[in-house]
């Protein structure tokens, strides 16, 4: 019960601290997490539903989220040329650049707030902790 309970209350704490170091930004962690997921996509862009699965958001969800990102001209809406059925959420120059601003202030902020806090050892534990937890749920999926 001590470990649940300190886990909830711990991960709700370093969740606000975290939003908080990003606030300056503009961005919520929700938004950066876009963001860095469309940076990495082939040609900065991917489709709506692909997304919103890795986002683990509905497509409502997903809208709600893109719409403030869409309305700031960080990432753009466009129709697939493959298949016009298909909606893309594309990272603009401008998301990009926000995203290579707010980078190295967000990375500090993770590294002071949880990995400055653990050891070498401890850091290695909390990744095979948080594997075999994913394994499990992932092991669940239909």
């Amino acid at each position: 019960m001590l470990a649940w309970r300190t886990y909830i209350e711990v991960t709700a704490r370093l969740n606000l601290a975290l939003e908080q170091d990003l606030a300056p930004t503009g961005l919520t962690q929700g938004d950066y997490q876009v963001l860095v997921v469309l940076s990495e996509a082939p040609e900065h862009r991917m489709r709506m539903c692909d997304l919103a699965n890795l986002l683990q958001l509905s497509p409502s969800g997903l809208t709600r989220r893109l719409d403030g990102l869409v309305r700031d001209g960080l990432v753009g809406r466009a129709a697939s040329e493959t298949d016009r059925r298909v909606m893309l959420a594309v990272l603009t120059p401008a998301g990009h650049e926000t995203l290579a601003t707010a980078a190295p202030d967000h990375v500090e902020s993770v590294r002071s707030r949880l990995f400055d806090q653990l050891s070498d050892t401890q850091v290695d534990q909390l990744a095979a902790i948080f594997t075999a937890i994913g394994l499990g749920l992932d092991s669940e999926q239909p």
